[in-house]
């Protein structure tokens, strides 16, 4: 007989297939087991759809025969929401057993799905596959559990932690694999960041293409405080493209209205955001991606951005890609700068870790924890 991981197994590979379209909701798979055969399937396939659950209990078409189980990633929702509880209509269905991936970060949630059923006679088995359900969720973990953006940032680099040589060549530091499987993280996140200075020098997409897919276009973020961007005669493809309208400038007051003006004639978005220097303000960026409902921010440089919001404590997941290629030159560029640890304990750390082979490069990610005090080389970049 088969046992839980095999059913939960089914129930994530159906939950994968909602990936990138279900922001800023979780991707959810449900199975409905009756006498050892699934009789029934479903996914959480966009914002706003069917939940899992109900999608598997409308393929059904009935209610379950005795003894039925239902396998499901994440803990049925208990609340009425704009599709009605899931737990209404699994005790409707008269499911006898769920079994549950992982349980609902949300505070004012977490569990009460789960005591809803038990107070029924449902019987609930938890923690199957615990580890791999809740990391398919990560940016809904984030956004659910501290009702704000997971910030991400994603590297490429040297055995040595260099970007690019010291003449700025960087293309191609990691291998055909590991920039496939950036492109598979660029779907999931509803958005993607770089720096005015990486647009200007690189002129990237910022697209997800992958094979046998229409290319894809998540919200397109460029932080530049002055609008260096907007100043050239050939403008940035972001600026022109035919994704131009998912394309957003975020400046401050001393980018210049006329180059504001140009990027709107455009048809690009502008977040024009306060602050005290040519810089602009995280925790302002954070709490406008809140009132967007843009639950994840996926940044891909440069150095300089990244390595700001590391100093200013506002980074919380990290994606680095390392390949075998060892630089050993101090004047070729790093990824990361502007810390000063003295010593380890004052490092920044990653953790819920994981790791990836792609092809001859590694993948390791995880969430970033930093120190009881950063030490900030000041010299690097000003916080003022």
């Amino acid at each position: 007989m088969k046992n839980h991981e095999y059913y939960m197994g089914r129930a994530l590979e159906l939950a994968r297939q909602g990936w990138g379209a279900t922001p800023p909701n979780p991707m959810v798979g449900a199975v409905i087991v009756e006498n050892g055969k699934i009789v029934a399937e479903g996914f959480h396939a966009t914002d706003g759809g069917p939940h899992a659950e109900k999608a598997a209990l409308a393929e059904l078409g009935r209610k379950a025969k005795p003894g039925a189980t239902m396998y499901v990633t994440l803990e049925p929702c208990s609340t009425e929401g704009r599709t009605g509880a899931c737990t209404d209509s699994i005790k409707a269905a008269e499911i006898t057993r769920v079994v549950v991936g992982a349980t609902d970060p949300n505070p004012a949630h977490a569990g009460r799905g789960l005591s809803v059923l038990r107070e029924t006679g449902i019987e609930v088995v938890t923690g199957v596959l615990e580890h791999e359900c809740t990391d398919l969720n990560l940016i809904y973990n984030h956004w659910a559990a501290n009702g704000t953006p997971l910030l991400a940032a994603k590297s490429a680099i040297t055995l040595d932690g260099k970007i690019a040589t010291r003449t700025g060549e960087s293309k191609w530091i990691t291998g055909e694999a590991a920039r496939a499987d950036v492109m598979r993280w660029r779907r999931l996140f509803p958005a993607i960041a770089v720096g005015a200075g990486t647009v200007m020098k690189d002129n990237p997409k910022l697209t997800a293409r992958i094979a046998g897919q229409d290319e894809w276009s998540p919200v397109r973020f460029v932080f530049d405080g002055l609008l260096r961007s907007v100043s050239d005669k050939v403008l940035p493809d972001v600026f022109t493209d035919t994704f131009r309208e998912r394309t957003i400038v975020v400046t401050t007051p001393r980018g210049g209205i006329g180059y504001v003006r140009k990027l709107r004639d455009l048809g690009v978005q502008v977040w024009e955001l306060p602050s005290p220097t040519q810089r602009v303000n995280i925790a302002d960026f954070r709490k406008k991606c809140v009132e967007e409902r843009i639950s994840g921010v996926y940044f891909e440089g440069g150095a300089h951005l990244v390595s700001e919001l590391l100093s200013l404590r506002e980074l919380d997941y990290m994606f680095v890609y390392r390949a075998p290629v060892l630089l050993a030159d101090d004047k070729a560029k790093s990824a990361y700068m502007g810390l000063r640890g003295e010593k380890l304990e004052q490092a920044v750390r990653l953790t819920d870790v994981h790791h990836a082979h792609l092809g001859d490069d590694q993948l390791m990610r995880g969430r970033v924890v930093y120190p009881p005090k950063l030490q900030i080389d000041e010299a690097v970049f000003s916080l003022g």
